[in-house]
């Protein structure tokens, strides 16, 4: 993949949401919950006033409304400002 987040900004890979519950109940697309969890794929420079903690291949944890989703070659990714990544696992 040939893509590069610019300034604080950084790509990740949602992880899969999940397909059963514990009781073995499959639940349906329209009511899976979105992952906020996922993969750090690249990251971006940083600022002059905010340097890149977070690097590739990081698992992190990130708001429910955050980022702006992204398909690139058939794959779906989310582009975020490291501010709304909330933790790395």
């Amino acid at each position: 993949m040939n893509i590069k987040p610019l300034a604080d900004r950084v790509l990740i890979k949602p992880a899969l949401a999940e397909e059963k519950t514990v009781s073995g109940i499959i639940i349906p697309d329209s009511a899976k919950e979105k992952p906020l969890k996922g993969t750090v794929i690249a990251v971006g420079n940083g600022t002059k006033d905010e340097e890149m903690v977070v690097k590739c291949d990081d698992t992190v944890l990130y708001g429910k409304y955050a980022g702006t989703e992204i398909e690139l070659e058939g794959e779906k990714y989310l582009i975020m400002r490291q501010s709304d990544i909330l933790a790395i696992i």
